[in-house]
């Protein structure tokens, strides 16, 4: 896990926590919560990504395939 991907994920929520803050702020819940569930989409397919590059790695160190 590079040091880099934990900077991205921590950029992206805190950019998400205060968007999300700022539109509850301002009477926009529905908004609030569409941002913090694309925030959550975008995390998550970082993740994957890394995920799917682990098992790449995995399986050409052990030469699975």
């Amino acid at each position: 896990m590079s040091f880099n991907l934990i900077i991205t994920v921590a950029g992206i929520g805190i950019l998400v926590g205060v968007l999300a803050s700022v539109l509850n702020q301002s009477g926009r819940g529905e908004m609030a919560q569409g941002v913090t569930i694309i925030g959550v989409i975008v995390v998550l397919y970082i993740v994957v990504q890394s995920i799917a590059e682990l098992f790449t790695l995995v399986k050409s160190v052990f030469n699975l395939y």
